[in-house]
């Protein structure tokens, strides 16, 4: 018996080794847990051709909106974890949502394997708006408290949190209007349905000369667009925005897990990729496993402290 346990041993070692090796030899579902459009699906699309070469297999992009990404996140851990199931993952979404209610996931629930870039916070309102600088944005929000509309990607988004702490900052009262996504949010700004949009950067490269960019939360203004001021410049501290990863089912085999993350990282490195990300106003990041628990940590310290101030929890 203790030499047939330990052949079998062997076998499955030996199994698992060759399953890691050959990881992966079939297509692999990336799952958008937002409608398409928005910088997760952009991102995922410039991510797609890098896969394919550097593996031979593909991603097949897929879309679960809803409930501002909590209810593909809800369903992340009871999807087959074999490595060929990957979704989307979004901060400060996935610490905000649990903290205000229950979302069906807690934050360590989700396992994100790499955080590959992030997109800072923009206030943008449409070309032909009178609202031509952030100083008239303001004045007219003290004008009709309430009145000025804003648009975003979601509730407990980052760019709801960014409408939270400027309203704060400037002493103003806004309205955000939380959409299933940027690709809604957008249209709705186009579509003159609201006032105007807390976006990304992302979106202003995207839209041109159809907006105008009040303010970008950064410390230094971006590359791709720099007649759009930081808000430090004018005189408000707020730098921030939405990072953006890519998770798993917590099951998942830990060297499947581990060769997924080597590949994420070996895309986050390929020269064409980082500029394309750069040239449509995207910031790259590189957090992988071994920077994995330091930096949650820390992100999660910093939303929590944030939720409380902004009263958007009760915790």
């Amino acid at each position: 018996m203790p030499i047939r346990n330990t052949l079998l041993a062997a076998t499955l070692a030996l199994s698992g080794s060759l399953a890691f090796a050959a990881y992966p030899d079939k297509t692999v579902n990336y799952i958008i847990p937002f409608g398409p459009g928005g910088e997760s699906d952009i991102s995922a699309r410039l991510q797609e051709p890098v896969f394919k070469k550097l593996t031979g297999q593909s991603l097949a992009i897929q879309y679960k909106p809803g409930a501002g990404g909590a209810a593909a996140w809800a369903q992340l851990n009871g999807m087959t974890a074999d490595g060929y199931t990957v979704m989307g993952t979004n901060l400060p979404h996935i610490v905000l949502q649990p903290l205000q209610k229950d979302v069906g996931f807690k934050t360590d629930e989700i396992t994100t394997l790499f955080w590959f870039h992030y997109t800072p916070d923009a206030l943008i309102v449409p070309a032909d708006s009178p609202v031509k600088t952030l100083k008239d944005f303001v004045e007219a929000a003290k004008k009709a408290p309430g009145a000025t509309t804003l648009s975003g990607s979601g509730t407990n988004s980052a760019n709801h949190l960014a409408q939270q702490q400027f309203d704060k900052m400037a002493g103003i009262k806004t309205t955000y209007v939380p959409f299933g996504g940027t690709g809604p949010s957008n249209a709705a700004l186009l579509g003159k349905q609201v006032s105007g949009s807390w976006g990304y950067t992302t979106v202003k490269m995207q839209l041109g000369d159809q907006v105008r960019c009040l303010g970008v939360a950064m410390e230094k203004r971006h590359p791709a667009i720099p007649d759009c001021p930081t808000f430090k410049e004018q005189g408000f501290e707020l730098v921030g925005g939405a990072y953006r990863g890519v998770a798993v089912p917590k099951s998942t085999p830990a060297d499947v897990q581990a060769k997924l993350a080597e590949i994420l990282g070996k895309i986050n490195a390929d020269p064409d990729f980082i500029k394309k990300m750069e040239e449509g106003g995207f910031a790259m990041l590189n957090v992988g496993p071994a920077q994995m628990g330091a930096f949650m940590a820390k992100v999660k310290a910093q939303y929590e402290a944030l939720a409380k101030e902004m009263g958007i929890t009760k915790k």
